[in-house]
């Protein structure tokens, strides 16, 4: 008998599961996708039971998408920006007040716990609330510098790239599908989406309400397939891409962005660490470990991999950690006592069991979890905990994706951070210290794009105004804050030069203009002018 506790799958439970079932409602969704070319079925990875036939996208219709997109984006560009904010604003409430059906949507199609399944809703919500909130202070004309003051005025304003291509994932398919547009959308460009095909319903249920705010129809359209096929389509002939995936397909994405000369943001792959320092409260930070390292069942690309524990809390660390996990409820259910739910696919799996198994032959030992649970549902593998890991392991670099960590002791800070930072990857890190101070000055030392003290990721995750992406090749450019909304537009510089040029006039030799462009420059120093 597994050590994890399992919670009978009981879909009365929870009257408001019906929505993610009823054939009606999944007719209408996939209604949104432009998609000629038949059908496939998708399936609900926590009882593989078939969800609906899905129409499949050709390259046709992904060109005629961009068409239409394009079209609009003549007109949507020059909607004032007061109204676009204020359909994010109006979005804002109707995610909110959808709770309970997108929520159901989310743990159909993706097999989470309905915790984490919530997660993604507010995330969503506080995209659109900062987005609509901050749209003047981001996009609207900013006064610069000209070269000489009063005679030059300078401005710089912010040009929409045009049709922007979104790429989403399987993990967090209502999130990671509408929060990466919110901002392309505010910017005056219009969006052609590619929802991953295991998970398409949650990201149309979520076009569809911005639809219902206010946003026009052909301003963001749908559709679904395979990545080769359809992505590859998207990008040949969108004006800008944001991936969301592994580092293998983000390098091909780069790729075929880079011949065409059109930017790319990718959110690729991790292994991230985190660091429990000598001065930790143990609890706390066994607490967070839970929710660091199993949230999603570890498929989510700022999930702990790595625990890295000091000599003087090492112990207390691993039986407070172990004991928790070994307390992890396991469920197909859609309630709220469940902690965590199902992996997405027979790949997960598959990677999952193999990374354990080749650990375990080669002498790392499982202190908690190490075995599937088709008891459960297909596709449930339980949390796992593995310490005496080595290079040679598959598991020692190589991202997971799933519910395992590796655990380590360290006795020397230094040592520490340069294991953190030892690897390909740089997307989150995560420190634990009673000191915030001393915390922060550790994670400045951390090679990632987002580091969380004392928590594992919802920190920075949920700072809308911060920015958030990996280093290294854990991709380019950053989604949320200032950076998430400029990767969309074309900073485009006017300047209006007064009374006389820029150049030799009114009888002055080139020579002479020279000498007084060098004595101008040297007083406009001395005044203090960058």
């Amino acid at each position: 008998m597994s050590e994890q506790t399992s919670i009978p799958a009981d879909p009365e439970l929870d009257p408001t599961a019906s929505y993610a079932t009823d054939q009606a409602v999944i007719r209408r969704l996939s209604g949104l996708l432009r998609a000629t070319a038949g059908t496939r079925t998708s399936y609900a990875p926590a009882t593989g039971q078939p969800i609906a036939d899905l129409p499949v996208s050709s390259e046709d219709d992904v060109i005629a998408a961009v068409r239409l997109a394009r079209k609009t984006q003549e007109s949507w560009r020059r909607v004032p920006l007061a109204e676009r904010a204020a359909i994010l604003l109006r979005y804002h409430d109707l995610v909110l007040d959808h709770r309970h059906e997108l929520v159901d949507l989310i743990i159909r199609e993706s097999g989470k716990a309905r915790k984490q399944a919530f997660e993604e809703l507010a995330h969503v919500a506080l995209t659109a609330r900062y987005y609509g909130r901050k749209a003047y202070e981001l996009l609207e004309p900013q006064r610069k510098l000209g070269i000489f003051p009063v005679l030059t005025r300078a401005e710089q304003r912010f040009v929409p790239k045009g049709v922007v291509g979104v790429i989403s994932p399987w993990n967090y398919p209502l999130t990671m599908a509408i929060s990466d547009a919110l901002p392309a959308i505010l910017a005056g460009n219009t969006v052609v989406h590619k929802p991953d095909s295991q998970t398409p319903l949650t990201a149309l249920r979520g076009i569809e309400l911005l639809y219902e705010a206010g946003l026009p129809r052909d301003a963001w359209l749908a559709v679904n397939g395979d990545g080769p096929t359809v992505g590859g389509a998207l990008i040949q002939n969108v004006d800008y891409i944001c991936f969301t995936g592994s580092t293998k397909t983000g390098r091909l994405v780069a790729k075929q962005c880079g011949e065409r000369l059109i930017g790319c943001s990718l959110e690729l792959g991790g292994k991230n660490p985190m660091l429990v320092l000598r001065d930790a409260d143990v609890n706390r930070a066994a607490e967070g470990a839970i929710r660091a390292c199993f949230a999603n069942a570890g498929q989510l690309c700022v999930s702990m991999e790595r625990l890295y524990v000091a000599d003087q809390v090492y112990d207390a660390f691993v039986t407070a950690f172990v004991d928790r996990v070994k307390k992890i409820r396991l469920s197909a259910g859609t309630g709220w006592d469940v902690d965590m739910g199902s992996l997405i696919s027979k790949a997960q799996l598959e990677t999952v069991t193999r990374h354990v198994e080749d650990a375990r032959t080669q002498g790392a030992t499982v202190l908690a979890g190490g075995k599937p649970r088709p008891d459960i549902g297909p596709l449930f593998y339980e949390p796992t905990v593995l310490s005496g890991v080595t290079p040679a392991m598959e598991c020692f670099d190589n991202e997971t994706f799933g519910p395992v960590v590796s655990i380590y002791r360290f006795s020397d800070e230094s040592e520490a951070i340069q294991r953190a930072n030892e690897g390909e990857y740089g997307l989150n890190a995560s420190v634990w210290t009673r000191d915030g101070r001393r915390g922060r000055a550790v994670a400045a030392q951390l090679m990632a794009g987002t580091v969380n003290v004392n928590e594992g990721y919802g920190a920075t995750f949920g700072s809308i105004d911060t920015p958030m992406g990996g280093m290294r090749s854990s991709g380019l450019g950053r989604r949320q804050g200032v950076e998430g909304i400029r990767r969309y537009v074309e900073p485009q510089a006017i300047a209006t030069q007064r009374l006389i040029p820029i150049a030799a006039s009114h009888g002055i030799s080139d020579e002479k203009f020279a000498d007084l462009m060098t004595g101008a420059l040297r007083v406009l120093k001395k005044i203090g002018r960058p």
